[in-house]
């Protein structure tokens, strides 16, 4: 049998790169020899962590469109020029059997040339409410795996395969027990932990209104374990410093994700598909806060799916200086509230996505 090659696309948030990689594992599971080639774009996240995870990349120069008139718009026909020139090349280079889309910026001119050289090609759709390039790729790929029901009201219907998001091993597996876990960080696991996280970049709302409860996080007895990203790392390291707490631990970006899931009663997050996909799989109690600088505001909709079953809190963006506290402090003294949003939100789960995903592939490909 021929050696199965790959090109998956896609990036520029953990949210992209943790799933492409987990159906990069996928299917080396099932053809241990494969050769899998990824495709970014040129200085985002993807260019680092792929090359971590030991998978080579190349990458397209290419970025998103601003919806408000900047210098940077006029470059964008060139970008997108030689992004599909490029991708071209490297298909031609590389002949995979199949490609794969995950969103991002390189996503796009990666799958569009796949499909205009007839190689069998698949998008997996994160969101409850796909980005204007899937909508427009999705009549000429193969397969569209989705994570929300519905989804055919964007998409052919005879192309969706309902598979879930693909999480990361150590998310999809059993969690540390909190003991462990706390120890890890340094937390005592017998006083009450927040875990807060804005996704990878982090969240500028979210650490905001955090910054401003520190001191009340530590008369209330609340340990807290905050991701705040690295344009707010040095700031919020030195805030936690002042009030002089060990209980307050900061980190630019949290690793050890399990970790950090195990250890947590209560998680405040945005809303970001992968977010929400991993909340659902550890079944933690989560105030979801959606953040309002994406497309089509998919964040706020992702957060809906979870509020309409009664396994999960919303506090919108606008609100959350006010409001983010007391939701909060409502969440962590309410044990039964607790229950309730765990087992919701565990039923909402899906562990097998990125193999289902891979088995998908592999449907399409003839070797």
């Amino acid at each position: 049998m021929p050696q199965l090659k790959v090109v998956i696309s896609g990036g520029g948030t953990g949210g992209h790169i943790f799933p492409a990689l987990a159906i990069a594992d996928a299917l080396k599971k099932v053809h241990p020899d494969a050769d899998i080639l990824f495709v970014g774009a040129k200085g985002r996240m993807e260019m680092e962590r792929v090359p971590a995870a030991g998978y080579p990349i190349k990458g397209l120069w290419i970025s998103g469109f601003q919806r408000k008139l900047t210098i940077d718009n006029l470059s964008f026909p060139f970008k997108v020029l030689s992004s599909v020139v490029k991708a071209r090349s490297i298909l031609k280079e590389f002949k995979p059997h199949a490609a794969i889309g995950v969103g991002g910026y390189a996503s796009g001119p990666l799958l569009r040339m796949a499909t205009a050289l007839r190689i069998p090609s698949v998008i997996q759709e994160q969101n409850s409410f796909p980005g204007v390039t899937n909508r427009i790729l999705a009549p000429k790929v193969d397969r569209i795996c989705v994570a929300y029901e519905g989804m055919d009201r964007w998409f052919p219907k005879g192309k969706i395969v309902f598979t879930g998001n693909p999480l990361r091993p150590v998310i999809s597996g059993k969690l540390p027990e909190k003991q462990t876990a706390c120890a890890f960080f340094g937390l005592e696991p017998t006083k009450p932990v927040l875990l807060v996280i804005g996704g990878s970049l982090g969240a500028r709302t979210i650490n905001q209104a955090i910054a401003a409860q520190l001191e009340a996080f530590v008369k209330k007895g609340y340990q807290l374990l905050w991701q705040t990203g690295k344009t707010y790392a040095e700031e919020a390291t030195h805030l936690c410093e002042s009030v002089g707490n060990p209980a307050l631990k900061t980190l630019a970006f949290i690793d050890r994700m399990d970790m950090a899931y195990a250890a947590a009663d209560v998680v405040v997050s945005r809303a970001g598909a992968m977010s929400v996909a991993e909340l659902c799989a550890v079944g933690k109690p989560a105030i979801l806060v959606p953040s309002p600088n994406v497309a089509e505001d998919h964040q706020t909709k992702n957060a809906m799916a979870l509020v309409k079953k009664n396994a999960a809190i919303l506090v919108s963006d606008k609100s959350a200086p006010i409001e983010l506290a007391k939701a909060i402090d409502l969440l962590m003294n309410d044990q039964v509230r607790q229950s309730e949003l765990r087992t919701a939100i565990s039923a909402m789960a899906k562990r097998d996505a990125a193999e289902d995903i891979a088995a998908e592939i592999l449907k399409l490909i003839s070797l």
